[in-house]
C-alpha cells in the first residue's frame, strides 16, 4: 500500500489555501481548534500524542527549568513529551520524521532535524542530524548542506522548505516508510514579517505550493495540515519590563550587560508569541504580580489555577500564572530598561540564550544604516574560519507584523487538515487518532 505523508504546512489556514491549488487539491479541508498556547511545540505534541499540554507536558516553545533554575526554549529530546505517541500507535509501521519537532530520540525508523555545529571556538555551522547516520551523507550529497540560516533568521526564506521538501522526496523513494511526517516552515517566516493578509503572504503561500507540487505527485496518501494560523499583531508588550519596574523581576550585570536573574526573581516571565508563563516564586506574591501583567494593555487574560485548568494548561511546567495576549498583541522577553545594557546576545539571532521568542530575529536592524556592511564582514570572517558574531537583529520590535498563540477569534484565520475525512471541523486532540486510523490500513 502506497505510504501515508503527512505535511505540516506551518500557517496555513482557510484564507491562504485559496492561493494554494496544488494543497487544495489533497482533498476535503476541515478546520482545527488548536490548543493553548497555539504555538509549535505545544500543537505538535498535541497532534502526536492526541492529548492536552496538561498531560503531554509542552506547554510552550519553551519554558522554566524549575529543577535547573534556567529558562530553555527548542530544547529537541524527544523524552520531554509526556505520553504515548503516533509512532507508536500502529506497531509494525516503519516510520520516517523529517523535521517535525523533538525528534532526537524518538520511536522512528528514519528522522532528519536541524542540528547545528557548535564548535570549540564558538562558531556555528550548518548541518542536520540523521538516523540512520549514513542518510545524512546520503541527503548532503544529494541536496547539500540543510540550509540553517534560511532556516530561521532575517534571511529565512523558501530554500529551507526546498531543502525539507527535497528530503522527504528522496527518503520517500529510496526507503518508502509506511508513514512519514514532514514539516514546511515557509510561511511562518513572511506572515510574522508582514502580516498574513498582505501581498507578501500570498507570495508566501504560492511559493510553498509550487515547492510541494513535486511531493504531492509521489505514490503516496497525502494529508495535509497546520499548527496554527498568523494573525495581524503590532502591539508588542513588555511584560518582563512591567515586571522589573515593579520590583519583581531581577537582574545581574557583567561586563556592563544585564541578564535575567531567575533565581533570585521573584516573578518573571518566559514570553511565546501572544503567551507568556509568569513565574512566581512566593504564593504571596501572585496577587501583585498578577495585578502588575493584568494591568498592561494589550493583555487580554491572566490565567491563574483555575484558568489554566479551562485551557488544559495545568502542568507543573507552567507559569503560576499565564497572560494571554489581547489579538493585535504580543509578548517581548525583554527586560533591560536601557538598550545599553542590553545582553551581547540580544542583536544575535541565539534561540538558546534569549529567555523568551524574538520575532525580532526575523528582520536586519532597519535603523542602523551599515548593517548590511557588518553583516557581510561577519560573513567573511565565517568563511574564512574566524569567529563572528552577526550582530544585526534590532532590539524595536516594531516591525513585527504578524503573531500567533491566543485561540483563534475565527476559523478562517486558524488551522486546518486536509485528507479524506468526513468532518469540516476537529480539535487539535482528535488528529493522532485520524492519521492512526490512516496508518492502520498499511499495517494489515
Amino acid at each position: 500500500m502506497a505510504p501515508l505523508v503527512v505535511i505540516n504546512v506551518v500557517g496555513l489556514t482557510p484564507r491562504l489555501l485559496a492561493h494554494m491549488p496544488n494543497v487544495a487539491k489533497v482533498g476535503a479541508a476541515a478546520t482545527l481548534r488548536p490548543v493553548l498556547p497555539a504555538v509549535t511545540c505545544s500543537m505538535q505534541a498535541t497532534l502526536l500524542t492526541g492529548a492536552m499540554p496538561r498531560e503531554h507536558g509542552i506547554v510552550g516553545n519553551g519554558w522554566y527549568f524549575r529543577d535547573l533554575g534556567e529558562v530553555f526554549l527548542w530544547r529537541q529530546h524527544n523524552a520531554l513529551i509526556q505520553g504515548d505517541q503516533l509512532w507508536t500507535a500502529v506497531p509494525g509501521l516503519r516510520t520516517a520524521n523529517v523535521c517535525w519537532w523533538y525528534a532526537m530520540g524518538a520511536a522512528t525508523d528514519l528522522l532528519v532535524t536541524p542540528r547545528p555545529i557548535y564548535h570549540a571556538d564558538g562558531r556555528k555551522s550548518p548541518d542536520c542530524y540523521t538516523r540512520p547516520p549514513s542518510l545524512h551523507d546520503d541527503l548532503e550529497s544529494a541536496l547539500g548542506t540543510f540550509p540553517l540560516f534560511n532556516y530561521w533568521g532575517p534571511t529565512a526564506g523558501i530554500a529551507s522548505s526546498e531543502w525539507i521538501i527535497g528530503a522527504a522526496r528522496r527518503i520517500l523513494e529510496r526507503e518508502r516508510p509506511d508513514l512519514m511526517l514532514v514539516y514546511v516552515p515557509h510561511l511562518d517566516y513572511d506572515l510574522q514579517r508582514y502580516g498574513p493578509n498582505g501581498s507578501e503572504a500570498v507570495a508566501a503561500a504560492r511559493a510553498v505550493d509550487a515547492a510541494l507540487a513535486p511531493l504531492l505527485a509521489e505514490d503516496a496518501e497525502v494529508v495535509v495540515l497546520s499548527e496554527y494560523g498568523i494573525t495581524p499583531a503590532s502591539r508588542p508588550v513588555d511584560v518582563n519590563r512591567a515586571l522589573r519596574r515593579a520590583g519583581l523581576l531581577e537582574v545581574y550585570t557583567q561586563d556592563g550587560m544585564e541578564y535575567l536573574d531567575p533565581w533570585a526573581s521573584r516573578a518573571f516571565a518566559v514570553s511565546d508569541h501572544q503567551v507568556a508563563h509568569v513565574y512566581v516564586r512566593d504564593p504571596a506574591d501572585l496577587p501583585r504580580a498578577r495585578a502588575v501583567v493584568a494591568e498592561l494593555p494589550g493583555v487580554d487574560e491572566v490565567l491563574d489555577q483555575a484558568g489554566k485548568a479551562k485551557y488544559g494548561l495545568d502542568h507543573e511546567r507552567s507559569g503560576e500564572l499565564v497572560a494571554v495576549a489581547e489579538p493585535d498583541a504580543w509578548f517581548t522577553y525583554y527586560y533591560w530598561l536601557s538598550d545599553d545594557r542590553a545582553p551581547d546576545f540580544a542583536r544575535l539571532v541565539e534561540i538558546h540564550r534569549k529567555p523568551g521568542y524574538d520575532p525580532a530575529e526575523l528582520f536586519m536592524d532597519p535603523r542602523d544604516p551599515f548593517v548590511k556592511l557588518r553583516a557581510a564582514a561577519a560573513l567573511a570572517r565565517k568563511t574564512l574560519g574566524f569567529r563572528y558574531t552577526m550582530s544585526v537583529v534590532p532590539l524595536d520590535p516594531a516591525p513585527v507584523r504578524g503573531s500567533h498563540g491566543r485561540l483563534p477569534d475565527a476559523a478562517e484565520d486558524g488551522p486546518l487538515i486536509i485528507g479524506p475525512f468526513e468532518g469540516d471541523a476537529y480539535e487539535a486532540t482528535d488528529v493522532k487518532e485520524l492519521l492512526a486510523g490512516l496508518a492502520r490500513r498499511r499495517a494489515t
